[in-house]
């Protein structure tokens, strides 16, 4: 008879969308850019990058600090819903990264679990869920529709763990902005950092990520070395 303990962690993984499973963050920063433009508000692209991963209330209170420039309400619902036409108009191409479907296969055939949480709202989510191949019928995804607040708040993670029914403590939150991980750490999850989205190694270590990887095929060749096995 062994005396080998029996127990174990069950590690789940919950992933943010844009910049980690699709290659869209340019495509949300072009679709700013001109929602910006169209609203006479000139701003740098480097500056929206820099905010990619925030919801849009929040880019929009960010960018209004940093520009003096008042935003209010009624401007804030005209910016984001410019945003979501640009950004549909340019999600028709937008290409799934490389190893993302295989990496959410893996873990599907090992019995892992795995969600998604998004800052996007549903409108601009869906169709690059589509070409991703989730089906949020069928796959547990949380979108910034579902929450009080997104990231950095950790509200969007946190929502996610619990519709999969696992510890969000045993999660590792997967992303590819310093507002993902920082949302990890609130949450009390690992974070995991891709580089896919234009954040550094260092910014992504310095926000709380314990691994950086380039993306999610870099991913999936190590993915036992965080915990990612039946």
């Amino acid at each position: 008879m062994s005396d080998r303990p029996s127990a174990r962690t069950q590690t789940s993984f919950l992933f943010d969308l844009d910049g980690t499973l699709v290659d869209s963050v340019y495509d949300h920063v072009m679709a700013w850019h001109r929602a910006l433009r169209e609203k006479n508000i000139d701003v740098s692209i480097w500056r929206i990058h820099r905010r990619i991963g925030m919801s849009g209330d929040l880019f929009t209170a960010a960018l209004s600090r940093e520009l003096g420039h008042e935003i209010d309400d009624k401007l804030r619902q005209e910016l984001s819903d410019l945003h979501a036409h640009h950004y549909n108009t340019r999600a028709t191409g937008t290409v799934v990264l490389p190893g993302a479907r295989e990496l959410l296969k893996h873990l599907s055939d090992n019995e892992i679990p795995w969600g998604i949480a998004t800052s996007g709202r549903m409108r601009t989510a869906g169709p690059v869920l589509e070409a991703l191949g989730v089906d949020p019928a069928k796959h547990v995804v949380i979108t910034r529709d579902l929450v009080r607040y997104a990231k950095p708040d950790p509200d969007l993670f946190i929502a996610c763990a619990e519709k999969l029914g696992t510890n969000i403590a045993h999660a590792c939150v997967v992303g590819d902005a310093v507002w993902d991980m920082l949302a990890s750490r609130r949450a009390g999850a690992l974070g995991i950092g891709l580089l896919s989205g234009g954040y550094s190694t260092g910014e992504l270590e310095r926000a709380g990520a314990y691994r950086v990887y380039e993306d999610p095929a870099d991913l999936l060749r190590h993915i036992d070395e965080v915990g990612g096995r039946r």
